[in-house]
């Protein structure tokens, strides 16, 4: 059983429609794949109605921007209520925070002599939820002055790079529990990938794990073998859910192909387990979380 718990579409910073992305998945051979857009569930439909079509599990989740202690860290929250009304509250501060800097992002591209256009940048935003810096270095390969996303995030647009402006994130220990409020579950995404140094680490997730959090994405493509060993210890002392994914973006990331890293059954098994107890009791109090939807 092939199992990838973190793909992102058009709905957010995607290159494929969410039917598409979820008929990519069934094509790649995955048996189980999750939509985890940024901060929306705008995709969720379409991927139903196409999980349906080819005849895959589809778990319904969503990317949450966070932050704890000063740093940024992804939320990964499956099969909340996308309706309840504080968490609904949450994630439109945060597509806000996403929209709002984008024209002082422009304004600092133009002073470096890089004409880059609000049209431009809708063009490359067309159909999802907010735009934000992948949208803006989208519109950077269109103009020609970068070769790929990632070239535009390590020259302009990452942290500490001169056209990054911040943006609100949510908190992090607020949110875990708002989706878990909401009848879901989370797991904290890639958490040291990129420039974190093995933060945070177990004395962290153990006050994350009090506040409600499920599980550690271990297997991800920004994970070296040695940090998935310690991610893993720090699983098993803390007896969280190991998960494995693509982070696949279609073609706006490379080298995260569907189904590169994949959740062991009995991880997922665990995870469902958690969440079937939160919808019981977010149900209870008169809540909608959705299903999973199975073939």
């Amino acid at each position: 059983m092939r199992i990838d718990l973190h793909t992102h579409s058009r709905a957010s910073d995607g290159t494929q429609s969410p039917g598409d992305l979820v008929r990519a998945a069934a094509a790649a051979g995955l048996d189980v794949v999750a939509i985890t857009d940024h901060d929306t569930a705008d995709g969720w439909a379409e991927a139903e109605r196409a999980a349906r079509e080819v005849g895959i599990e589809l778990v319904r989740g969503m990317e949450i921007s966070t932050r704890h202690q000063g740093r940024g860290v992804h939320l990964l929250g499956y099969l909340p209520d996308p309706t309840y009304p504080p968490l609904v509250e949450q994630l439109s501060r945060v597509l806000e925070g996403r929209e709002a800097r984008v024209p002082d992002m422009l304004a600092r591209l133009r002073g470096m002599g890089i004409e880059v256009t609000d049209a431009d940048v809708a063009r490359a935003a067309a159909g999802t939820a907010a735009t934000g810096r992948p949208h803006v270095a989208d519109a950077l390969v269109a103009v020609g002055a970068v070769r790929d996303r990632t070239e535009a995030f390590d020259r302009y647009l990452g942290a500490g790079r001169a056209a990054y402006v911040d943006r609100y994130a949510a908190p992090l220990a607020e949110t875990i529990r708002l989706v878990t409020e909401a009848g879901g579950v989370t797991v904290v995404a890639h958490p040291w990938g990129r420039s974190q140094r093995e933060w945070p680490g177990e004395p962290e997730l153990a006050e994350l794990q009090a506040a409600g959090l499920s599980g550690i994405e271990v297997d991800h493509e920004d994970h070296t073998p040695s940090s998935r060993d310690k991610l893993r210890a720090i699983a098993r002392n803390l007896d969280l859910v190991v998960t494995g994914s693509s982070d696949h973006h279609g073609t706006g990331k490379i080298d995260h192909e569907l189904g590169c890293n994949t959740t062991a059954p009995d991880q997922y098994a665990r995870l469902l387990d958690a969440a079937a107890r939160a919808a019981e009791v977010a149900r209870a109090a008169g809540r909608t979380p959705p299903d999973v939807v199975r073939p």
